[in-house]
């Protein structure tokens, strides 16, 4: 994995070149990434679905991260993105399902990773109950649901901490859990990011 190829880009977005992810987060090069964010309404009530990143994972183990997220190799569209649903949660979508928010720029430095991404932001409505999921294990934990009001409210610093519901899977079982999180217990992408996807979502909930 540390050896594929991406195309890596300066901050206006324009191509200048390719690198292996590894030299890419060694030297902090502007890359592509696909975000995937699902949603649903229950009894009138928006919720927002995070994984939970494997303990296995190189980067931030057993954390709260987007629905379903991956890199753009260099000969991906960002089309090619939307293959990490199927890989990482097993539910499969089609483009023309999905809402797109735009392009997030975001840094994440946490040495040695220096993560600089161009994320392209997509949105899901749909209800999709937990037995639908599908993880990739040695990638994805479990699934987790929250109010959307929460989350938001969250990352607005209007509270410290939010409850959510959902499973994780443990020696091949599901285990179902109610939780309280506060933001340790996300992916530190910087506050800004998830500000300016909370601004985004709430212009498409309108």
């Amino acid at each position: 994995m540390e050896t594929e190829l991406l195309r890596i880009f300066n901050e206006e977005h324009e191509p200048i070149g390719v690198a292996t992810r590894a030299e890419i987060h060694e030297k902090g090069y502007w890359h592509e990434t696909f975000h995937y964010w699902l949603m649903e309404k229950e009894k009138g009530i928006d919720y927002i679905f995070l994984q939970l990143r494997s303990p296995k994972k190189k980067d931030y183990p057993h954390l709260l991260d987007i629905t379903a997220a991956g890199h753009l190799l260099a000969n991906e569209t960002v089309e090619d993105g939307i293959r990490e649903v199927k890989e990482e949660i097993g539910l499969t979508v089609h483009m023309e399902e999905l809402i797109s928010l735009g392009i997030l720029k975001y840094s994440v430095k946490m040495e040695p990773l220096l993560d600089n991404e161009l994320a392209h932001v997509f949105l899901h409505r749909k209800n999709v109950p937990f037995d639908s999921f599908v993880l990739q294990e040695e990638e994805v934990a479990g699934i987790y649901r929250m109010k959307f009001k929460d989350f938001s409210a969250l990352w607005r610093d209007e509270t410290e901490h939010i409850p959510m519901q959902g499973f994780e899977v443990e020696n091949g079982e599901r285990y179902f859990y109610v939780k309280f999180v506060g933001k340790e217990q996300f992916v530190p992408h910087d506050q800004s990011f998830y500000q300016a996807l909370i601004n985004k979502i709430q212009q498409e909930l309108k």
